[in-house]
């Protein structure tokens, strides 16, 4: 700061003044006004006002220096404010940043530079693609625009975005492994366990093309659909993904993708953990090899009837721990309501040993028959309101309960339609209520192998993130390469959220950190620095102390956003 004379007709006037950088631009700015050499030399008593001005100011510059003097800014009612000026930006991607330079993002972009040869800013153009995948999820063409949110502008086009999915999608493999390597030395992953599953991603078309072909819709949606492969570690972090035609069987899914993790990853020890619908013959025995193995869920249902009738047996089950046998008919429904119970033996069919483990629990078999009781009055209410709604239907839907028979009034096939409850079905659904099973290679404790399984949630919990949250779908894309890195950079930001979420200890749910993160908006004044409007709560706290920095002072000054901002990409 300094001091400013300025002269008119009648009078003499003294201001301190600061130079400051506006878009770039030097400027100069009033801090304060003294008042006239006359109003000065009054008020001083005689003193000198161009020595006091001088050192007044030289006061002043010690204070901001020992950042103790409080910012005054003045605001006029009655001047407007400049147009197209962005005021407001979001600091909530900040603590993503450091992430993302913890995981070593910004080298790959730049091995990827180095390597192609391209001009413009790859690495801009992928943090701010996963930044805004989490924060404000949206197209390619909105998330340029929305980036201009962030306190640190874009510095790329549109077309350089599309650009940049052509150089993703080329790299996927190195990008992945690259990253997991990354990720070793900020965490340890635990790989013992990995678990697997498939989903799919329907796009807003009608035709077949490329990778879009018809298939079977997790939404049961009639659109072409892309087909995604996902192993996750022990922790719930992804490892890789791997896409597919949309009409590829899901259980063709997993070797390939497993392979590239044996030949990139250099992982060959871990148990691979996936449900019933992966389960297949060919996938047990692939890994059954090495120092591999799986633990799969078993459909009761599909077993050969011995083991069946063996899984269904009333008797011969036992407490984790316990060596004492029970009779589940003979089970009290309040002092044994929270307890598992299970049985367990090995089998042989196709030269692959492996041990069936049953579990039973009376709060299981009370959830699955309420959710049928559900599934039945809204099968009831259907036949008596709108018969004309019933159409095929799935495994699951409730209209599986409707049976249509044709009859006359005398009881004769006829063209008359007469619908029911199918008893039938709702019995033999019933004989299962209660039971999962499970089948493995491992000779550990079947406590060990449930806990285990009993993970697999997170798995299902990644894919409804990336839907739900992120917005991954319906995707708009058309040529393959694009839709490739559009799910590459989907997965890339579930890493990022992830790991945010390790650092936080689990102790948020998604919506409350995502949420969080969107409302960490700031005024910035012009030269002087950001002020925070979000609410400072026990989130916005826990950032702070795990990231280091805090960006909650009632303004943090332009110098002190410059070394967080820095400190982010250390």
């Amino acid at each position: 700061m300094k001091l400013t004379l300025s002269k008119s007709k009648n009078a003499t006037s003294l201001y301190v003044t600061k130079s400051i950088y506006v878009n770039g631009v030097h400027t100069s700015k009033m801090v304060e006004k003294l008042g006239t050499l006359a109003e000065l030399e009054k008020k001083l008593n005689g003193e000198d006002p161009i020595e006091w001005a001088k050192k007044y100011i030289a006061d002043l510059n010690q204070k901001e220096k020992e950042e103790q003097r409080d910012v005054l800014v003045k605001y006029s009612p009655s001047k407007i404010i400049a147009r197209d000026e962005q005021r407001f930006f979001n600091g909530g991607y900040l603590f993503l940043q450091k992430i993302y330079h913890e995981l070593g993002l910004h080298r790959i972009c730049k091995e990827l530079s180095t390597k192609y040869k391209f001009s413009f800013d790859l690495n801009s153009i992928l943090s701010r693609l996963l930044y805004a995948r989490i924060i404000f999820p949206a197209s390619k063409l909105a998330t340029l625009e929305l980036s201009k949110k962030f306190i640190e502008q874009p510095n790329f086009e549109l077309q350089h975005i599309y650009r940049a999915l052509e150089i993703i999608a080329k790299e996927i493999d190195f990008i992945q492994s690259s990253l997991y390597n990354n990720s070793l030395k900020i965490s340890k992953r635990n790989t013992g366990v990995l678990y697997y599953d498939c989903t799919n991603y329907f796009f807003e078309i009608e035709e077949e093309e490329g990778l879009k072909q018809y298939g079977a819709s997790k939404e049961h949606r009639p659109n072409p659909i892309v087909q995604m492969g996902l192993f996750m570690d022990g922790d719930g972090i992804p490892i890789a993904i791997d896409l597919f035609n949309g009409n590829t069987n899901e259980q063709l899914t997993l070797r390939p993708l497993e392979k590239k993790i044996l030949a990139d990853f250099k992982l060959s020890k871990f148990i691979v953990c996936t449900d019933a619908g992966l389960a297949s013959q060919k996938n047990r025995e692939f890994n059954n090899e090495g120092e591999r193995a799986f633990i799969t869920t078993q459909s009761i249902k599909k077993l050969k009837k011995h083991l069946m009738e063996w899984a269904l047996d009333s008797t011969g089950w036992k407490l984790f721990g316990e060596r004492k046998s029970y009779d589940i008919t003979e089970l009290d429904e309040n002092t044994d309501k929270d307890k598992v119970f299970y049985k367990e033996r090995w089998i042989k069919e196709n030269d692959l040993e492996q041990k069936l483990i049953v579990t039973f629990s009376l709060k299981y078999r009370n959830y699955q028959r309420k959710i049928r009781d559900s599934q039945i009055e809204r099968a009831r209410k259907t036949m008596a309101s709108n018969p004309g709604k019933l159409k095929k239907c799935n495994a699951n839907d409730y209209k599986r309960f409707i049976e249509k028979r044709y009859c006359t009034d005398d009881g004769e096939v006829a063209d008359n339609e007469l619908y029911s409850i199918n008893t039938d079905l709702v019995a033999k659904e019933e004989l299962f209520d209660g039971f999962y099973a499970v089948c493995t290679n491992l000779e550990d404790e079947a406590a060990a192998i449930i806990k285990v399984n009993q993970r697999r949630w997170e798995i299902e919990e990644c894919f409804r993130i990336m839907k739900s949250e992120f917005k991954a779908r319906p995707a708009y894309l058309s040529r393959d390469d694009r839709i490739k890195a559009h799910f590459t950079t989907c997965f890339m930001s579930l890493i990022l959220y992830r790991f945010l979420e390790k650092k936080l200890e689990e102790k948020y749910t998604c919506s409350e950190i995502i949420q969080g993160l969107k409302d960490m908006n700031f005024f910035e004044v012009k030269g002087e620095g950001y002020i925070p409007t979000y609410t400072r709560t026990d989130f916005t706290d826990a950032l702070h102390n795990i990231f280091g920095f805090r960006t909650d002072y009632q303004i943090v000054s332009t110098s002190q956003m410059k070394k967080i901002l820095k400190s982010t990409k250390s």
